[in-house]
């Protein structure tokens, strides 16, 4: 039964940590594109947009991405997969864990991009951002 609950905890926390680090780029495109604008609009969008980063990315996402980090070992151990790993019966396992490597890699990429804009620092065009994203 805990199992259960664990398992739909987790489902949860990653749909949000996904949501978060999908809309982040978002917002790094709209903060950009607003360097186009005139200074009196340009600064305004641009406090508003990071204030909306900073409450996505340290109120949802980073929360999110911790508590699925922390709800994963917990679901393996509650639902028996390390004896599966431990008899080498679980490929597929490890190919979705190093996957779950490169998502947290993608999201430290993203922590970094957004450390750069919230200095005031755009590195990158709105072009270059909707490839990324």
């Amino acid at each position: 039964m805990l199992y259960n609950y664990l398992k739909a905890l987790h489902i949860i926390f990653i749909v949000t940590w996904f949501a978060g680090m999908f809309y982040m780029p978002r917002l790094f495109i709209y903060a950009t594109e607003a360097n186009d604008k005139d200074p009196v609009t340009r600064d305004a969008l641009q406090s508003q947009f990071n204030v909306m980063m900073r409450r996505l990315w340290f109120g949802i996402t980073w929360p999110s991405a911790v508590l699925t980090l922390v709800l994963g070992p917990c679901v393996l151990w509650e639902g028996g997969w390390w004896s599966v790993m431990a008899e080498g019966n679980a490929a597929w396992l490890i190919v979705k864990l190093v996957f779950v490597v490169l998502l947290y890699a993608y999201h430290f990429s993203i922590h970094s991009i957004y450390k750069r804009i919230s200095t005031g620092q755009f590195l990158w065009s709105s072009s270059q951002l909707r490839i990324w994203n």
